[in-house]
């Protein structure tokens, strides 16, 4: 780590309601500087380019082929994932981008295949594990908190999506559902906690066939449900530790922590792996009270778009620590939970991934 010598040139390809958090980060952090935008609406890319000095507005193809552009950021619809990565790669640039990797773990490997013959980093989303709530978590454990880690239980569950989003279409789609949307939160988080994952077995269900729009222009709206909206999965990780998984839009509340890892000694209550803070709290054997810990580790004060601060720091030769191949893994963790609930199987998971180094509490570099 830490081979900062310039800022990262990094041109971003889509201009949807995500880019409002990282262009939030970017002007704060010394490793990168954005220097293009580019949307099929050219008009959003022209709004984003008036509003930053120094940003220009590109077409998709013009964002591609332009020299000072080092790295994408890749920020289109998850269908268009793989296509503009591939795209960037082929014309030698980094690409770091919103989950999922890609739709589906065949576009995904294409991802992979493409950028290693090639000789170039990709990272991926989600960064929230590198703040201080998941690494101060992942630092309890590593310093033996808890003793050998056991087990952990992941829960987020909400009546669904559609109460607030104007059009919730696609959660209700195929490749949409509960776990591909909120899952690679939850998943990436306890492959950094656990490590790697070697099989799964999966259940899921759906309550409705239809659901109503509750807010916008088409309030009152029913659209159809022809995918799962209640998903549970047990993972069994290759240090034997089990993660119970249970995502759903089926629930009206819950008052489970997001994330309780437990062991031999003790149990830690992790935060929304969502957010990139919040309190870890230790509740240790033969003791009743759950103690807050300080935090001890993490990127402090973080922001979505950290993850391109890690890859840039980190050094040529050596995996950023939100790399593809962890949200590959992840990827694959949850197609495979899907497959299990469709066919009653446990499943072997054919992919793997480092457990990704810690975060040591860190103090990001900003600009003046």
């Amino acid at each position: 780590m830490g081979k900062q010598v310039a800022p990262l040139k990094i041109g971003i390809v889509g201009c949807g309601h995500i880019i409002g958090a990282y262009l939030e980060t970017f002007p704060k952090l010394q490793s990168v500087r954005l220097v293009a935008v580019a949307d099929l609406d050219r008009s959003r890319a022209d709004a984003v380019a008036a509003e930053y000095d120094g940003v220009r507005s590109l077409s998709v193809d013009e964002l591609m082929a332009d020299n000072e552009v080092q790295l994408v950021l890749n920020l289109t619809i998850p269908a268009a994932h793989a296509e503009i990565a591939r795209q960037a790669i082929l014309a030698g640039k980094q690409v770091y981008g919103e989950k999922p990797l890609a739709a589906d773990t065949v576009q995904a490997a294409t991802i992979l295949a493409a950028a290693e013959k090639a000789g170039l980093t990709i990272g991926c989303a989600p960064d929230t594990v590198l703040g201080t709530g998941t690494q101060t978590a992942r630092r309890a454990i590593d310093d033996g908190l808890i003793g050998t880690p056991i087990s952990a239980t992941a829960t987020m569950m909400t009546p669904g999506h559609e109460r607030w989003h104007p059009n919730p279409d696609f959660y209700y789609l195929p490749g949409g559902g509960p776990l591909l949307d909120m899952g690679p939160y939850y998943v990436s988080a306890l492959i950094t906690l656990l490590g790697p994952v070697a099989s799964v077995i999966g259940a899921a269900s759906h309550t409705r066939d239809s659901r109503t729009i509750g807010s916008g222009p088409r309030k009152g709206e029913s659209i159809a449900v022809s995918t799962d909206t209640h998903v549970t999965g047990v993972l069994v990780h290759e240090s034997g530790a089990l993660s119970t998984l249970v995502m759903s839009f089926d629930a009206v509340a819950t008052q489970a922590a997001n994330i309780e890892i437990h062991g031999e000694r003790g149990s830690l209550i992790v935060p929304d792996p969502n957010r990139f803070d919040g309190d870890v709290k230790l509740c240790g054997l033969g003791s009743t009270e759950w103690e807050t810990l300080p935090v001890s580790a993490g990127y402090v004060d973080a922001s979505r778009g950290v993850g391109l601060h890690d890859l840039a720091v980190t050094e040529k030769d050596v995996e950023p620590r939100a790399s593809a191949r962890l949200a590959f893994h992840a990827l694959d963790v949850m197609e495979s939970v899907l497959s299990s609930a469709r066919s009653g199987q446990s499943i072997s998971i054919s992919s793997t991934c480092e457990r990704p180094t810690p975060v040591p509490l860190t103090e990001l570099s900003v600009r003046a």
